[in-house]
């Protein structure tokens, strides 16, 4: 997939491409149904199928005190955009620049003139433009002027939950912990990403060595607890960062703040791996990845129970990761 951070670095000769524009929070079954309906409408007009997102929520410079937590990070949401299948993407800096450019400078600049579009996605809430003051009939409008069509996408609505597969709806079911609710909705299991770290390496005194992440890790953060998932290595940061050299691993994973010693100030997010006691990954870029929820965080009394129930953790994690 190709990157963009700027229309100016769009080649002249680009287009024509089909364009599904949105905040892609989370890259979800939903965005993941308009992207392959867009890329059927690309194969049918020789087009290319381009995301055209922003390196942040909107509302981040709007209206801060309304901005959600993110459930994916920049480097994250490029990844999954690539991994749906899409040919581009144009991700935008949201800043006030941006946000003060009128709706018709957006569509003439980015969306013709970078991008040659003859098709544009959008959701039917979609806003655009200085006050959000371009909607969807705005957007036609304009397209029956400037030559390209645009399709309003339905909600996508989970069958059993009747409810509209939405970024908002994962973070309620992470905020909970069910993070294998939030893997449907989702359609894989959910992901921080960050850079190995040095800890405080209790839990190799322990036994159960585990690699901690860096506080300024991508990703939405599930409720404190104890989960099973996997760790999957990217190798060294600056190193290679493909998915041929990934190497992923069985982990059982802790979020929280240690309550039994309870010298951990902020929420961390450590994973040991599986019957691996010599695993040097200090430095490497690590996705985890949550697939179920073992039990919520507890305090022990003394460091006995702690390692008896670690151990259950561990048993507890390998009959869930089958």
């Amino acid at each position: 997939m190709i990157v963009f951070r700027d229309p100016a670095e769009v080649p002249r000769d680009f287009g024509p491409s089909v364009v599904a524009i949105g905040k892609f929070d989370g890259v979800h079954t939903g965005h993941r149904a308009v992207i392959d309906r867009a890329r059927v409408d690309a194969a049918a007009a020789g087009a290319r199928v381009v995301a055209v997102t922003f390196d942040r929520n909107p509302l981040a410079v709007l209206r801060p005190d309304l901005c959600p937590e993110s459930l994916v990070g920049p480097e994250q949401k490029l990844r999954l955009l690539a991994e749906a299948g899409v040919d581009a993407t144009l991700m935008l800096t949201f800043d006030e620049t941006l946000a003060a450019l009128p709706a018709r400078a957006f569509v003439e600049h980015v969306l013709v003139g970078a991008l040659a579009v003859r098709l544009v996605m959008v959701g039917s809430d979609f806003r655009f433009g200085r006050g959000g003051s371009g909607d969807p009939e705005f957007l036609r409008a304009l397209g029956s002027e400037l030559g390209f069509d645009v399709e309003v996408v339905d909600d996508v609505r989970a069958a059993d939950a009747g409810r509209r597969v939405s970024s908002t709806w994962v973070r309620e079911l992470l905020a909970d912990g069910a993070v294998e609710n939030a893997a449907r909705v989702l359609g894989r299991p959910h992901a921080v990403r960050a850079e190995v770290v040095h800890g405080l390496k209790r839990g190799r005194a322990l036994g159960y060595p585990t690699a901690n992440l860096a506080a300024d890790l991508e990703g939405f953060v599930p409720a404190d607890g104890v989960y099973a998932g996997w760790l999957v290595d990217h190798g060294a940061r600056g190193g290679a960062d493909g998915l041929r050299s990934s190497i992923r691993y069985p982990a059982a994973i802790s979020v929280g703040t240690n309550p039994t010693f309870d010298d951990v100030p902020v929420r961390q997010v450590e994973a040991y791996v599986l019957d691996e006691t010599d695993l040097d990954l200090y430095g490497h870029v690590v996705d985890v990845q949550f697939v179920a929820r073992i039990r919520g965080m507890q305090a022990f009394d003394g460091i006995d129970p702690l390692i008896a129930q670690m151990g259950q953790d561990v048993a507890d994690v390998r009959a869930a990761l089958g």
